[in-house]
């Protein structure tokens, strides 16, 4: 794995980048993932794709303004839950001293506190 890019798994070793499941319809989750990127400053979304459950953004980093790609992707797994997983990669392919990592978790955090208030 490159150092510019952090993506969920769910055996990741760090829990943060595990994803997420929900016992939430797919629309639900799909409606929060939405409203949490376009919530995120510095985020711009640039493609959504609900038939696809494709989500691609850009996030701009505050200092350097770099610009780093984000694509959610949600699901449902094989019981039905739907699930949440994420790439996030810097464009200019150096290292991201954890930039990615965060920007992950500090999303499926943001998602996490909107399903829980539905």
């Amino acid at each position: 794995m490159s150092h510019a890019r952090a993506f969920t798994d769910p055996e990741a070793g760090n829990p943060r980048l595990r994803g997420r499941r929900y016992a939430v319809p797919f629309a639900e989750v799909w409606r929060a993932a939405l409203a949490e990127v376009e919530s995120l400053r510095g985020w711009t979304l640039l493609e959504a794709r609900a038939q696809e459950g494709e989500i691609h953004a850009e996030a701009r980093t505050p200092v350097w303004r770099f610009t780093d790609d984000v694509w959610i992707r949600l699901s449902l797994d094989t019981h039905g839950l739907t699930r949440v997983d994420m790439v996030s990669a810097s464009r200019s392919g150096r290292g991201d001293f954890g930039a990615n990592a965060r920007r992950i978790a500090r999303f499926l955090h943001g998602l996490d506190r909107r399903l829980a208030h539905r």
